[in-house]
């Protein structure tokens, strides 16, 4: 299926049955990401969750075998896409670009993107999307007021690392940001922030996490929500 294939009629259905995926063996919190898990944390047992830029389909498995929620991944990669389907996870796969129009409002309780944020074009329109379509949006994005990235910058070079490993010339990161940066933007656009999470690495930190975390992990809702 190429990436602006139509999906298939009533692929944005939510599963029936509690969602509960064919994972083909029990899924633990400790086989996704710590970021995953903090997000998987934030996200209520048995409800409706839409996972944008899902990639193997790892959180929503999780999910929907641990929580029993219902969940739909878009996803643009063939493989990813492939590995999704036989784990049983219901995917559509879509450009993040094009929107979230095949989507009703308020369809889902919660809507995660996950470490796809600074890629995005249009940024504004997706946050603005996922909480249209979802009571409660999660994103997760590398933060790009660690420390040591500005001590690569001071040294003339642009930043490499593990949430960051690309060079200059080939990365799919358009739109890097600090917590602050995102912090302002949600204000601007009028959503309020309920939980943050920050990560150094694998491990998840609280002090001085504006200069020593290098992922950050935001909840937020749309006024009145």
């Amino acid at each position: 299926m190429s990436a602006t294939a139509r999906p298939p009629e009533g692929a944005a259905s939510l599963p029936r049955g509690g969602g509960r995926a064919a994972t083909g063996g029990s899924s633990t919190i400790a086989s996704v990401r710590p970021d995953l898990a903090r997000i998987a944390s934030w996200i209520a047992p048995q409800s409706r969750v839409l996972d944008l830029g899902c990639g193997d389909g790892s959180l929503l498995a999780y999910l929907a075998e641990q929580h029993e929620v219902s969940g739909v991944g878009v996803e643009i990669d063939d493989q990813r896409v492939i590995t999704c389907v036989q784990r049983g996870v219901n995917v559509i796969q879509q450009n993040l670009e094009a929107g979230l129009a095949l989507f009703d409002d308020c369809q889902f309780d919660t809507v995660v993107l996950s470490q796809t944020l600074q890629a995005m074009h249009h940024t504004e329109h997706i946050l603005r999307e996922m909480v249209r379509v979802g009571r409660e949006g999660i994103v997760s994005f590398p933060n790009f007021g660690y420390w040591k990235h500005g001590f690569s910058i001071l040294g003339g070079r642009m930043p490499v690392n593990g949430n960051l490993p690309y060079q200059w010339y080939d990365t799919p990161n358009i739109h890097l940001c600090t917590l602050q940066d995102f912090e302002r933007l949600a204000a601007s656009l009028g959503l309020r922030v309920l939980e943050r999470a920050t990560f150094f690495e694998e491990r998840e930190i609280d002090f001085l996490p504006q200069w020593r975390s290098t992922l950050a992990v935001y909840r937020f809702a749309a006024p009145g929500c």
